[in-house]
Parts: structure tokens; C-alpha cells; sequence
């Protein structure tokens, strides 16, 4: 609703606009208990029954500060108000409401509620500082930056249910958070269904949740500092069920409510001694009604013998893993980085051994192929396929190839991925690798070459016979220059000498100074350019530059020219070659990415999920053990996967020579 700015205004006095209005105490009083009623917030140490009847005057102080307190974490004092007005939906129907500004203990003042018609709404600022308001909703991470886009919550986007909470009935105010941070809601609206009936959201249609504000949107933005918004915690205590101890009521015991009963001066001012309590977060792994998941499904480890059914349900969810792993990371790609048709032997390798959660040499002995119903590779491809998710086809020799794979089946969209022990894991390395060398956003999370911008400037230094021509520019021939510099400096030097031919402007007439220099006459074409006295424009200015000495440098993200030390030689190259091994066996060889900052290990990691193949590292052959060049191997024809994760990591197809040797020869 917020995507564009609104019109904020309010009462108007003497003409003039006033963009907020000072909120009394007794109307914020209003407004809090009427939040507390609508959204059923617990009251800390208030039993109503005992208050009225007991004599105890400690135990009423103990109500009415609990209820101070309460009212001040969802209105703090000082907080304002003003109208606004914006546009909503597709027509762009008109809607205006009111708009509560205040600020939490130590924060910035924020836009914290919405009146929208007779429903109040909170925002996101007010969501993380009261844990548990409103029913929370669980979508996947691709998701997300659609709902920030002004885009609504579709039921089949719904996950982590059913059952989904009980209070997300029709017209309920909800939050959304991912699945990555379960405990950060970044997206608030209002549902169109009675979410909380769900059955199931698998082949739903229709619209769950109408968006009404969200992190990145204009009421996010606001502030009167002109600051900017305030970005989301990594995690956010209380929002998990399980976690009692953060809760609205329970979080807002050490308020300060001294003034409650005061007026507040115009403008009021937010409570300096307020302490937000802290408590210890205990994770866990149990999700009620919906809530307060963990970002990974936990898979418990157990010391004991799995049945058939245990193994194989954990093979099929590491395939589902690797699925949409690729998925996830080459979204630009038709096949998603995968290379078709996948071998039988690769299947195990590439897709499942690397996603299994082995945590202890006693799973790393369990999980094996030969110990599922299946008993082997060929016949967990044909279940693959006979429940759609992949397709497969026999070859000679009874060996079963996968030929396509269906990344958008729902099993693998809906997939939720669990944490992967880390390699110095004992039994991670067990069973082929598996355990840690999948990473669920892509690349390895220690490759900081991925998203890194390059510029490689080629550049050169005139030699010493040159000074006459570079000194009509003011240039000093000791110094570096760009193609572009050099052209500059050398039209420069012809201009103020006079040297454009009178009957045709692309020729340069020779004078004595580029005789001397450029052209002395120790070939035949420097004594025919000498002989006819003209020279056409380019070839000069290219013969110059080709005399010049060259030199380059590389520009990492923000690096300047000045900052970076230029190397002598010319610009360097990837080596891409492409070669038949062991007589039939194709392979990829690559060398040369260290110079463009990039990690060879990580690199062919990733090269190895991308592809589906087996890769390896290895120093080079014939370079220098003082500065040794790492070499990736990387099994098949994978020129195209390998340009595009340099691509991924700055490097442009131009730096990048690609020799094919399998051109010309007999396919077998």
C-alpha cells in the first residue's frame, strides 16, 4: 500500500501545515487499550479477579504498572499523529487513514501504527520490539522480495503448514518472515482467507494475505531525521513460541510508566530510562501452529540403526536438496547449471552425497545406496521418475542416465533445507564428501571473489625518442597512459605542428621528429611511408602505441588508478583448454584465476555442483614453486559453466582465451 510516498498532513491552523500533532495522554491510553483488546495481549502480574477483590494495595500498584508498561512498548509516550493519504491496488483507489509516529527506548522516532478505516495495523518497527502480536506466516526467501515489491502473499507462497496459527482467520492482521529468518517478520498485512482452516496449499490458488507495509516501503523510510530506514535484526527474541521469556507482556516489565497519568507537553518526548529486558535464547525444534520456526529443519542424530525407510526418505530429501540448490543458484540458466544427460555414476556423487547430514562415522556407515530399498543407483533414478521429478532413459549396457529434471515440481519448490555439518565434522568427509560441501546460497561462503567488479586497464609508457611528440601536450614520457591518452596526446602533437594533409584530413604529413622516431627507415614499409612523406592518421597513431612499453593493472571494487601498482608486460589471460584424457575421456582445463582474485578451491567446488562432475586442483606443471598457478580440472566439455562462474566473479569473456582441441577430431 506505502510503495509510493504518501500525503502526510494534519490539523491546520492559521493556514499553516503542521505534519504531526502532539497525541494526549489520555487519547494514547485510548489507542493502547484498544490495541490490547484487539489483539489479545496479555497483562503481566494483572489477574483482574484478584485486583478487585484484594485489599492489597501492592497488588493493584503491581497491576496498573503491568499495564503501563504494556501500553508504553506498543505506544510509547511522546507518540504523535497525522492523516495521510495514498493509493492502493490496481486502480489506485484512494485511501487515507491516521499514522502514529513515537520511538521505542534509545531508537529513532518511527512510524509505528496504522489507522486504516476501523482496524489498526502494526508496522515492522513495532512488530520487533513486541514479540508474538500478531499471527506470524512463514514464506520461502525467493518470495519475499516479491511481497517488498508491492506483490500480495499467494496461499500456494504459504509454508510451514498446515496446521498454520489459529488466529490467522479472514481479515486477521498478519506477519511474514522467511523461512532463512523465521524470527525477523519483515511483512505485514491482512488475510483474505481463513488462513488458520488450511488443509493444505499445495495446487491452492487465490490470493492468502492483502500487503499493507513492509520493510523497504515509504513508511518504513520515514523518519524526521531523513535517515533513512532502519534495517531488520538478524534475529529477534520472542517471536519463536518456545521462547516465553520475550513476549509483549513479558518483555516490557522494566518500562518506565511515571508519567502515565500526566499530560504531555505538546510534541512529548519518548521514555529515556526505559531498559528493554534481555533474555537468553534457547533454540529449538518444534513448530506450533506455524510459529517460530527454525530457519533449517533440524535433523536429529541418532545413535542407532536405520530402518530402509529412514534411509531412503533421507537419500530422497538430499536429492530435493541438491535440486533446488541449482535451482537456487543459476537462475539464469535454462538447465540451472546442471549439464544433461547426468550419468548414473554422478547422481550419487554430485546430488546426494554431498547434501546427506552426516554427522558421525556411524551415519556415514548407514548411508549408503546398498542399505535403501532401492539396494541401487538405477532404481532410485526410476522412483525419481515415476514420481515425475525427474526424467530417465536406459542406455546399452544397462546403465539409466537422467535426462531432465523438473526444478519447478512442488516437492522441490516447497523443500525446506536443513543444516549441513561443517568438514571438520567427525564422519562429514565419510561417504564420498558429503556433509558440508553444499552450500545452500551458492557459492562458499569464503569465496569473497563472488560479486567482486573488475576493470583491467591496459596501459603504456612512451619510450624516450617519443618526448618531442608528447611534449606538445604537456605529457612526460615517464609516465603511464590509456589508448585513449595516447591518441590525445598524439592528435595533440599534429595539430600544433601542422601536420594534417591539405588534400585528404585522415593523412599525417612526416616531419624530421617522426621520422626520427617512429618510422627510420630499417624496413621496406618505413621506407615507403618515408618515400610518399604521408601517413594515414590511425596506423600512426597505432605504430606509436605498438612502440610504446605496456604495462597493466586490475581494479578490484572501489580501487582507484592511482591506488594500484601497474604490472610491465601485457594484460594476463584465463586459459580455458578443452582436451580428450585416457583416450576417450573429455576434460575441461583451467589456470590463470589467481590474478583476478579469484580462490581455485572454491571455485572448482562450485564448478563440481554446477556441472554434476568430478573436478580436482592442482599446481600446474612447469610453474614456478615460489608463485605456483593452481590448475581445475573439471570433468567433460564444460567451457560455458566455467565463463559463467568467472562471469559471476568479474571476469570479462575477454580476459578469458578458450583453446579447443577436440575440433577436428572423430566423436566416438
Amino acid at each position: 500500500m506505502f510503495k509510493k510516498k504518501p500525503t502526510i498532513f494534519s490539523n491546520t491552523k492559521n493556514n499553516q501545515i503542521k505534519p504531526l500533532s502532539p497525541l494526549r495522554s489520555s487519547d494514547r491510553r485510548k489507542i493502547a487499550d484498544q490495541i490490547i483488546s484487539n489483539f489479545n495481549v496479555e497483562i503481566p502480574n494483572n489477574d483482574d479477579a484478584q485486583v478487585k477483590d484484594s485489599n492489597n494495595e501492592g497488588e493493584q500498584a503491581a497491576g496498573a504498572v503491568g499495564l503501563g508498561a504494556v501500553r508504553n512498548s506498543l505506544l510509547p509516550e511522546g507518540t504523535q499523529s497525522a492523516r495521510f493519504t495514498t493509493t492502493a491496488g490496481p486502480d489506485l483507489k484512494q485511501v487515507s487513514g491516521t499514522v502514529y509516529v513515537g520511538a521505542h527506548p534509545g531508537a529513532e522516532q518511527r512510524v509505528l501504527w496504522l489507522s486504516v478505516g476501523d482496524q489498526l495495523i502494526p508496522t515492522v518497527y513495532t512488530l520487533w520490539k513486541n514479540p508474538q502480536l500478531v499471527p506470524l506466516l512463514y514464506t520461502q526467501d525467493i518470495v519475499l522480495p516479491k511481497l517488498q515489491g508491492g506483490a500480495d502473499l499467494m496461499t500456494p507462497g504459504l509454508t510451514r503448514g498446515p496446521p498454520f496459527p489459529s488466529k490467522a482467520k479472514k481479515g486477521a492482521v498478519v506477519a511474514v518472515a522467511s523461512v532463512q529468518k523465521p524470527s525477523v517478520p519483515k511483512w505485514v498485512g491482512t488475510c483474505e482467507i481463513d488462513i488458520s482452516s488450511l488443509q493444505q496449499v499445495q495446487g491452492a490458488k487465490g490470493h492468502a494475505v492483502r500487503g499493507q507495509h513492509w520493510e523497504g516501503d515509504e513508511i518504513w523510510v520515514w523518519s524526521q531525521s531523513g535517515i533513512g530506514g532502519t534495517a531488520a535484526p538478524e534475529e529477534i527474541n520472542g517471536w519463536d513460541v518456545n521462547d516465553e521469556a520475550t513476549t509483549v507482556s513479558s518483555g516490557v516489565k522494566h518500562l518506565s510508566v511515571e508519567d502515565d497519568d500526566e499530560e504531555d507537553p505538546p510534541g512529548g518526548v519518548p521514555v529515556g530510562d526505559a531498559i528493554e529486558e534481555k533474555t537468553s535464547y534457547e533454540p529449538h525444534n518444534k513448530d506450533v501452529e506455524g510459529e517460530g520456526g527454525e530457519p533449517y529443519e533440524k535433523i536429529e542424530v541418532i545413535e542407532k540403526t536405520l530402518t530402509a525407510q529412514e534411509i531412503d526418505d533421507i537419500f530422497w530429501k538430499a536429492f530435493l536438496y541438491a535440486v533446488q540448490h541449482h535451482r537456487n543458484t543459476n537462475r539464469s540458466d535454462p538447465n540451472h547449471g546442471v549439464s544433461f544427460p547426468i550419468h548414473q555414476s554422478l547422481v550419487i556423487s554430485n546430488f546426494v552425497l554431498p547434501y546427506l547430514p552426516i554427522t558421525t562415522p556411524g551415519q556415514a556407515s548407514s548411508l549408503q545406496v546398498k542399505k535403501t530399498s532401492w539396494k541401487n543407483v538405477k532404481k532410485f533414478i526410476k522412483a525419481l521418475d515415476k514420481a515425475k521429478i525427474v526424467k530417465s532413459k536406459d542406455r546399452d549396457g544397462g546403465e539409466c542416465v537422467i535426462l531432465d529434471i523438473d526444478f519447478d515440481d512442488t516437492q522441490v519448490i516447497n523443500f525446506v533445507p536443513y543444516k549441513l555439518p561443517k568438514k571438520d565434522t567427525p564422519g562429514a568427509d565419510s561417504g564420498g564428501g558429503g556433509g558440508g560441501k553444499a552450500i545452500v546460497a551458492g557459492s562458499s561462503p569464503n569465496d569473497s571473489s563472488v560479486g567482486q567488479r573488475l576493470k583491467l586497464l591496459n596501459l603504456y609508457r612512451p619510450k624516450s625518442q617519443l618526448a618531442p611528440i608528447f611534449e606538445a601536450s604537456l605529457a612526460d614520457v615517464r609516465n603511464l597512459y590509456l589508448p585513449t591518452e595516447l591518441r590525445t596526446a598524439i592528435i595533440a602533437y599534429i595539430d600544433s605542428e601542422d601536420l594534417v594533409s591539405d588534400t585528404n584530413k585522415r593523412l599525417v604529413k612526416i616531419d624530421p621528429v617522426l621520422a626520427n622516431a617512429v618510422f627510420d627507415g630499417s624496413n621496406s614499409l618505413d621506407r615507403e611511408v618515408l618515400a610518399k612523406g604521408t601517413v594515414p592518421r590511425d596506423a600512426l597513431i597505432e605504430r606509436i602505441t605498438q612502440s610504446c612499453s605496456p604495462f597493466w593493472a586490475l581494479l578490484r571494487n572501489d580501487e582507484t588508478r592511482d591506488a594500484v601498482k601497474a604490472k610491465a608486460g601485457h594484460s594476463p589471460k584465463i586459459n580455458i583448454i578443452l582436451e580428450t584424457r585416457s583416450g576417450n575421456k573429455t576434460m575441461t582445463r583451467l589456470f590463470g584465476v589467481e590474478v583476478f582474485h579469484v580462490n581455485p578451491q572454491p571455485l572448482a567446488e562450485e564448478l563440481q555442483r554446477a556441472c554434476a562432475s568430478s573436478t580436482s586442483v592442482n599446481q600446474l606443471v612447469g610453474s614456478s614453486p615460489k608463485n605456483p598457478v593452481q590448475e581445475i580440472l573439471v570433468q567433460g566439455p564444460q567451457k560455458d559453466a566455467v565463463v559463467r562462474a568467472l562471469g559471476k566473479r568479474g571476469v570479462d569473456r575477454h580476459w578469458i582465451e578458450v583453446q579447443d582441441k577436440l575440433k577436428g577430431k572423430k566423436k566416438s
